[in-house]
Protein backbone atom coordinates (compact mmCIF):
# COMPACT_ATOMS: atom_id res chain seq x y z
CA UNK A 1 0.00 0.00 0.00
CA UNK A 2 2.74 2.31 0.71
CA UNK A 3 4.86 1.69 -2.57
CA UNK A 4 1.47 2.93 -4.00
CA UNK A 5 0.73 5.88 -2.38
CA UNK A 6 4.28 6.50 -2.91
CA UNK A 7 4.18 5.89 -6.92
CA UNK A 8 1.38 8.51 -6.95
CA UNK A 9 3.48 11.07 -4.97
CA UNK A 10 6.45 10.75 -7.00
CA UNK A 11 4.81 11.02 -9.99
CA UNK A 12 6.08 13.45 -12.52
CA UNK A 13 2.65 14.50 -13.46
CA UNK A 14 1.61 15.06 -9.33
CA UNK A 15 4.79 17.34 -9.20
CA UNK A 16 3.50 19.51 -12.09
CA UNK A 17 -0.11 19.82 -10.32
CA UNK A 18 1.87 20.54 -6.68
CA UNK A 19 4.13 23.31 -8.67
CA UNK A 20 1.36 24.97 -10.74
CA UNK A 21 -1.23 25.14 -7.47
CA UNK A 22 1.82 26.39 -5.54
CA UNK A 23 2.40 29.31 -7.95
CA UNK A 24 -1.27 29.86 -7.37
CA UNK A 25 -0.82 30.07 -3.65
CA UNK A 26 2.27 32.25 -4.00
CA UNK A 27 0.10 34.98 -6.36
CA UNK A 28 -2.83 34.91 -3.67
CA UNK A 29 0.18 35.97 -0.56
CA UNK A 30 1.26 38.30 -2.83
CA UNK A 31 -2.33 39.83 -2.96
CA UNK A 32 -2.42 39.13 -7.30
CA UNK A 33 -5.30 36.76 -6.55
CA UNK A 34 -8.58 37.62 -4.98
CA UNK A 35 -10.74 35.33 -3.17
CA UNK A 36 -11.03 32.54 -5.30
CA UNK A 37 -7.57 31.90 -4.95
CA UNK A 38 -8.07 28.45 -3.16
CA UNK A 39 -10.20 27.30 -6.00
CA UNK A 40 -7.73 28.74 -8.35
CA UNK A 41 -5.08 26.88 -6.83
CA UNK A 42 -6.88 23.82 -7.21
CA UNK A 43 -7.56 23.88 -10.80
CA UNK A 44 -4.03 24.91 -11.20
CA UNK A 45 -3.40 21.11 -9.48
CA UNK A 46 -5.24 19.48 -11.84
CA UNK A 47 -4.62 21.49 -15.01
CA UNK A 48 -0.59 20.76 -13.99
CA UNK A 49 -1.69 17.31 -13.25
CA UNK A 50 -2.98 16.53 -16.69
CA UNK A 51 -0.28 18.63 -18.39
CA UNK A 52 2.32 16.25 -17.00
CA UNK A 53 -0.05 13.15 -17.17
CA UNK A 54 -0.34 13.81 -21.28
CA UNK A 55 3.89 15.00 -20.78
CA UNK A 56 5.35 12.37 -18.61
CA UNK A 57 2.63 9.98 -18.34
CA UNK A 58 -0.52 9.95 -15.75
CA UNK A 59 0.07 8.56 -12.30
CA UNK A 60 -0.47 4.82 -11.71
CA UNK A 61 -0.30 2.62 -8.28
CA UNK A 62 0.31 -0.26 -10.63
CA UNK A 63 4.15 -1.64 -9.97
CA UNK A 64 6.74 -1.25 -13.01
CA UNK A 65 7.25 -4.54 -15.14
CA UNK A 66 10.70 -4.57 -14.08
CA UNK A 67 10.03 -4.39 -10.10
CA UNK A 68 7.93 -7.76 -10.51
CA UNK A 69 11.27 -8.91 -12.11
CA UNK A 70 11.63 -10.91 -8.49
CA UNK A 71 12.53 -15.06 -8.27
CA UNK A 72 13.88 -16.96 -5.68
CA UNK A 73 16.15 -20.56 -6.03
CA UNK A 74 13.56 -22.47 -4.73
CA UNK A 75 12.22 -25.86 -5.74
CA UNK A 76 13.87 -28.04 -9.17
CA UNK A 77 16.47 -25.98 -10.30
CA UNK A 78 16.27 -25.96 -13.97
CA UNK A 79 12.40 -24.91 -13.38
CA UNK A 80 13.58 -21.85 -11.73
CA UNK A 81 16.62 -21.23 -14.14
CA UNK A 82 13.94 -21.31 -16.87
CA UNK A 83 11.14 -18.76 -15.67
CA UNK A 84 13.73 -16.47 -14.56
CA UNK A 85 15.39 -16.16 -18.13
CA UNK A 86 11.74 -16.32 -19.96
CA UNK A 87 11.45 -13.43 -17.74
CA UNK A 88 14.19 -11.15 -18.40
CA UNK A 89 13.70 -12.35 -22.14
CA UNK A 90 10.03 -11.17 -21.56
CA UNK A 91 10.92 -7.76 -20.59
CA UNK A 92 13.59 -7.34 -22.56
CA UNK A 93 11.92 -7.27 -25.79
CA UNK A 94 8.99 -5.16 -24.15
CA UNK A 95 11.98 -2.61 -23.26
CA UNK A 96 9.84 0.00 -21.48
CA UNK A 97 10.24 3.37 -22.65
CA UNK A 98 12.76 1.84 -25.02
CA UNK A 99 15.27 2.14 -21.76
CA UNK A 100 17.88 -0.03 -23.40
CA UNK A 101 19.84 0.63 -26.05
CA UNK A 102 19.27 -1.81 -29.02
CA UNK A 103 22.88 -2.87 -29.01
CA UNK A 104 22.67 -3.35 -25.39
CA UNK A 105 19.20 -5.49 -25.67
CA UNK A 106 20.77 -7.61 -28.01
CA UNK A 107 23.10 -8.60 -25.92
CA UNK A 108 20.87 -9.43 -22.87
CA UNK A 109 18.83 -11.81 -24.78
CA UNK A 110 22.44 -13.47 -26.30
CA UNK A 111 23.22 -14.12 -22.46
CA UNK A 112 20.00 -15.63 -22.35
CA UNK A 113 20.30 -17.87 -25.06
CA UNK A 114 23.92 -18.75 -23.71
CA UNK A 115 22.18 -19.84 -20.22
CA UNK A 116 19.65 -21.86 -21.61
CA UNK A 117 22.49 -23.70 -23.49
CA UNK A 118 24.81 -24.05 -20.31
CA UNK A 119 21.64 -25.61 -18.94
CA UNK A 120 20.77 -28.03 -22.02
CA UNK A 121 24.80 -28.45 -21.81
CA UNK A 122 25.01 -29.22 -18.21
CA UNK A 123 21.89 -31.60 -18.28
CA UNK A 124 23.92 -33.44 -21.24
CA UNK A 125 27.07 -33.57 -19.85
CA UNK A 126 29.54 -36.16 -18.18
CA UNK A 127 31.37 -33.63 -16.22
CA UNK A 128 30.17 -31.93 -12.71
CA UNK A 129 30.69 -28.14 -11.34
CA UNK A 130 31.84 -27.62 -7.98
CA UNK A 131 29.78 -26.67 -5.80
CA UNK A 132 30.74 -23.14 -6.04
CA UNK A 133 30.21 -22.79 -9.89
CA UNK A 134 26.80 -24.56 -9.28
CA UNK A 135 25.95 -22.31 -7.21
CA UNK A 136 27.21 -19.32 -9.92
CA UNK A 137 25.58 -20.97 -12.56
CA UNK A 138 21.75 -21.19 -10.84
CA UNK A 139 22.48 -17.59 -9.04
CA UNK A 140 23.59 -16.09 -12.82
CA UNK A 141 20.07 -16.72 -13.95
CA UNK A 142 17.87 -16.58 -10.98
CA UNK A 143 19.85 -13.91 -9.53
CA UNK A 144 22.46 -11.72 -10.96
CA UNK A 145 21.21 -10.99 -14.17
CA UNK A 146 17.72 -10.05 -13.30
CA UNK A 147 18.68 -7.90 -10.55
CA UNK A 148 21.18 -6.00 -12.82
CA UNK A 149 18.28 -5.75 -15.75
CA UNK A 150 15.76 -4.80 -12.58
CA UNK A 151 17.96 -1.70 -11.43
CA UNK A 152 19.17 -0.60 -14.75
CA UNK A 153 15.60 -0.03 -15.72
CA UNK A 154 14.87 1.95 -12.70
CA UNK A 155 17.04 4.52 -14.28
CA UNK A 156 15.54 7.33 -16.50
CA UNK A 157 17.00 6.72 -19.90
CA UNK A 158 18.39 9.92 -20.60
CA UNK A 159 19.95 9.75 -16.94
CA UNK A 160 21.15 6.37 -17.74
CA UNK A 161 22.81 7.52 -21.41
CA UNK A 162 24.67 10.75 -20.08
CA UNK A 163 25.43 10.49 -16.38
CA UNK A 164 28.10 9.84 -14.82
CA UNK A 165 28.32 7.72 -12.20
CA UNK A 166 30.82 7.07 -9.00
CA UNK A 167 32.87 4.85 -11.18
CA UNK A 168 33.55 7.50 -13.66
CA UNK A 169 30.89 5.61 -16.18
CA UNK A 170 27.43 6.18 -17.30
CA UNK A 171 24.67 3.41 -16.27
CA UNK A 172 24.69 2.11 -19.82
CA UNK A 173 28.40 1.43 -19.64
CA UNK A 174 28.23 0.11 -16.42
CA UNK A 175 25.16 -2.48 -17.39
CA UNK A 176 27.56 -3.17 -20.52
CA UNK A 177 30.63 -3.76 -18.17
CA UNK A 178 27.96 -6.21 -15.78
CA UNK A 179 26.65 -7.95 -18.63
CA UNK A 180 30.17 -8.57 -20.30
CA UNK A 181 31.20 -9.92 -16.78
CA UNK A 182 28.19 -12.37 -16.86
CA UNK A 183 29.33 -13.57 -20.32
CA UNK A 184 32.87 -14.84 -19.54
CA UNK A 185 31.25 -16.40 -16.79
CA UNK A 186 28.81 -18.45 -18.42
CA UNK A 187 31.66 -19.03 -21.20
CA UNK A 188 33.95 -20.33 -18.64
CA UNK A 189 31.51 -22.67 -17.27
CA UNK A 190 30.29 -24.11 -20.50
CA UNK A 191 34.50 -24.45 -21.26
CA UNK A 192 34.93 -26.33 -18.09
CA UNK A 193 32.05 -28.93 -18.87
CA UNK A 194 33.44 -29.03 -22.31
CA UNK A 195 36.73 -29.77 -20.91
CA UNK A 196 36.01 -32.42 -18.87
CA UNK A 197 33.63 -34.36 -21.68
CA UNK A 198 36.41 -33.98 -23.83
CA UNK A 199 39.04 -35.82 -21.77
CA UNK A 200 36.12 -38.23 -20.94
CA UNK A 201 36.20 -39.11 -24.62
CA UNK A 202 39.58 -39.02 -24.96
CA UNK A 203 39.29 -41.60 -21.91
CA UNK A 204 37.36 -43.58 -23.83
CA UNK A 205 38.76 -43.82 -27.16
CA UNK A 206 42.03 -44.95 -25.16
CA UNK A 207 40.26 -47.32 -23.76
CA UNK A 208 39.10 -48.47 -27.43
CA UNK A 209 42.24 -48.22 -29.22
CA UNK A 210 43.86 -50.41 -26.69
CA UNK A 211 41.41 -53.25 -26.63
CA UNK A 212 40.62 -53.28 -30.55
CA UNK A 213 43.61 -51.66 -31.82
CA UNK A 214 46.13 -53.62 -34.02
CA UNK A 215 47.40 -55.50 -30.87
CA UNK A 216 44.24 -56.00 -29.29
CA UNK A 217 42.93 -57.50 -32.76
CA UNK A 218 45.43 -59.84 -33.02
CA UNK A 219 43.90 -63.60 -32.68
CA UNK A 220 45.16 -65.70 -30.66
CA UNK A 221 46.83 -68.97 -31.66
CA UNK A 222 44.62 -71.68 -31.81
CA UNK A 223 46.10 -75.08 -30.06
CA UNK A 224 45.19 -77.35 -33.14
CA UNK A 225 46.10 -80.93 -32.88
CA UNK A 226 49.47 -81.88 -34.82
CA UNK A 227 48.86 -83.69 -38.33
CA UNK A 228 49.63 -87.21 -38.63
CA UNK A 229 52.54 -87.86 -41.31
CA UNK A 230 50.59 -89.43 -44.40
CA UNK A 231 51.28 -93.65 -44.22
Amino acid sequence: MFRKLFRLIASPANWCGLALSALVLVLKAMGLVGAMGLGVAVLGYVVGLLIGGLWFGFPSTREPAWEALVFTDEGDAREAMERALQGVRQLTEYNPERRIPASLQARVLDLCSALEGLLHQWERSKGTLSLQDSFHARHIAIRYLPEALNTFLSIPAAYAATKLLANGKTAQDTFKDSIAELEAKVRELGDDLAAQDAHAFLVHSRFLSQKFGASGLESPALNLPASEPPP
